[in-house]
């Protein structure tokens, strides 16, 4: 079971530090004679800083009383002056302990929020399977946010009659606006995916259903894969070509000239590629490609992409993560989603 300490670290912070700044001015106080009245409130002032209500409270309570009592051991004259001065420490110790309070009822909400937000977005992000087929998968989503899986990037898996289609994306915007477009385009994707021939039709068809959710000025990046057998088809929307991974040679492929994005009228053209049996094919957002470290350099994919090749296709995305969180500056400035395959 783990203790208050270990819980709530901000709030006992806040009560330790009040307590202690308490304790210091009652010493001070009473060693040198000093009258500290008024300034007793300092305590629960900096404890509200940190603490919540309640923590806070207990300061503030014990700063009234030090302030009541320093009167009593430096024997001071009982005057209405010096009650002034317990009030105004009464006063301004309710007033920190109210702030606590605001503050607690405020982060209540974020949370709830959050929790609302996330998910809204889990919902949207259905759980990866790890195979279908002889297609392997693994999927992870980084969120910019450290609150909350809250962003427009996307992916979906679908098992058709004409092979394992895979869609990622991602929504120019963020929030709950865009994952309500990632959630359109993800619904557009499973309605089609089993009907449409390839995945070039399937983009227009995901195209035409985005008309009326987009705004003038949104779009959606995407590709499109399909998967059977050895034989990979691609319809490349705008977005990022995926990485191919042989044995410890990478390489990206060329999916031909890049096509308008999602919700502008995409035409995409059909590139038809060859996977060997054991080859991976990385998809992924530009949140990856274009993370910076902190004297301003890119995420190096080509460097860390050879690790791709080793050890599940899930082991092989969480060391990719690790790596894009080490080499951020303050981890990343947007959202990203990674999807891996792997023939066989």
């Amino acid at each position: 079971m783990k203790t208050r300490w270990s819980t709530h670290p901000r709030e006992d912070l806040g009560l330790l530090a009040g307590l202690t700044l308490l304790v210091g001015l009652t010493a001070i106080s009473v060693i040198w004679q000093l009258q500290l009245t008024t300034a007793m409130v300092a305590a629960p002032i900096v404890a509200s800083f940190f603490a919540d209500a309640r923590r806070t409270a207990i300061v503030a309570v014990g700063a009234v009383i030090c302030s009541v009592l320093g009167g009593f051991w430096l024997g001071l004259p009982i005057t209405p002056s010096y009650w002034f001065r317990v009030g105004i420490c009464v006063a301004l110790s309710v007033l920190a302990t109210a702030s606590a309070l605001l503050r607690d009822q405020r982060e209540a909400r974020l949370r709830r929020m959050i929790v609302i937000a996330e998910t809204a977005q889990r919902a949207v992000l259905r759980a990866m399977p790890s195979a279908i087929g002889s297609v392997g998968l693994a999927a992870r989503y980084v969120s910019a946010s450290e609150e909350a899986l809250v962003g427009g990037d996307l992916y979906e898996v679908a098992a058709t009659p004409h092979g394992v289609r895979v869609i990622v994306g991602d929504v120019r915007g963020k929030g709950l606006e865009a994952v309500q477009t990632a959630a359109a385009v993800l619904g557009a994707f499973r309605a089609a995916a089993f009907t449409e021939p390839d995945p070039a039709s399937l983009a227009r068809r995901i195209d035409e259903a985005l008309v009326q959710h987009l705004g003038e000025e949104d779009f959606v990046t995407a590709i499109i894969a399909q998967f059977q057998g050895d034989q990979v088809l691609l319809a490349n929307c705008g977005h990022h070509p995926p990485l191919l991974v042989a044995s410890a040679a990478t390489a990206l492929v060329d999916t031909g000239e890049p096509t308008l994005p999602l919700g502008l009228g995409s035409v995409p053209v059909l590139s038809e590629h060859t996977w060997t049996p054991g080859s991976r094919l990385l998809f992924y957002t530009d949140g990856l490609v274009e993370a910076r470290d902190s004297t301003g350099s890119f995420f190096p994919l080509d460097d860390f992409a050879g690790a791709l090749s080793d050890g599940s296709v899930e082991d092989a995305l969480d060391r990719l993560v690790e790596q894009l969180l080490a080499f951020g500056a303050h981890g990343t400035s947007d959202d990203v989603a990674l999807v891996l395959a792997q023939h066989g």
